[in-house]
């Protein structure tokens, strides 16, 4: 063999195969291969210190304590006689509270999206003044601001002779 000193036998009793990545059990402190690593693989005595559980109350959804040699089914039903709190688990909070204003639109976003010219509540579809027709967009806009809604109105409204439809701009002065 060439390298004699590389790796570890595993702990285990029925395996002591030679590995050259071992692993160590983090409650035990003994070596094992990949196979035999898990606590319930090699049958830990000392499993109890880190492969801890702690149950949640089905009605609340809050963890309950459990101390040592305590059934877990039997604190869950006493906490569940006692002081359980059924509300919280039915009160759930809503996420989704934020109801858009545009009418005909059912959306509900989770943060709000307030238009900055009419101060009102707008899904992601119609956040932006020319998707909801907001009424505070008649402010004053710059020369290409209204440069590029002339583009847009002449791709839009060209009449069917050909001729153009223009509509004025209120430029900053």
């Amino acid at each position: 063999m060439e390298f004699p000193d590389l790796g570890e036998h595993c702990s285990e009793r029925t395996c002591k195969q030679l590995d050259f990545l071992p692993l160590k059990c983090d409650a035990c402190g003994e070596i094992f291969c990949k196979d035999h690593i898990a606590y319930s693989w090699h049958r830990c005595s000392s499993a109890y210190k880190k492969d801890v559980q702690v149950p949640v109350c089905p009605l609340c959804d809050t963890p309950i304590p459990v101390k040592k040699g305590e059934t877990a089914d039997v604190v869950v039903g006493a906490h569940m006689d006692k002081g359980c709190r059924l509300d919280s688990a039915r009160r759930k909070e809503k996420i989704f509270t934020n109801k858009c204003f545009r009418p005909g639109c059912k959306k509900k976003e989770m943060m709000k999206l307030v238009c900055d010219q009419c101060g009102q509540n707008f899904c992601l579809q119609h956040r932006h003044p020319l998707d909801h027709g907001c009424p505070g967009q008649s402010r004053s806009i710059s020369k290409a601001g209204c440069a590029a809604q002339m583009r847009l109105l002449e791709s839009r409204q060209k009449s069917s002779n050909g001729q153009l439809q223009r509509n004025g701009c209120r430029t900053k002065s």
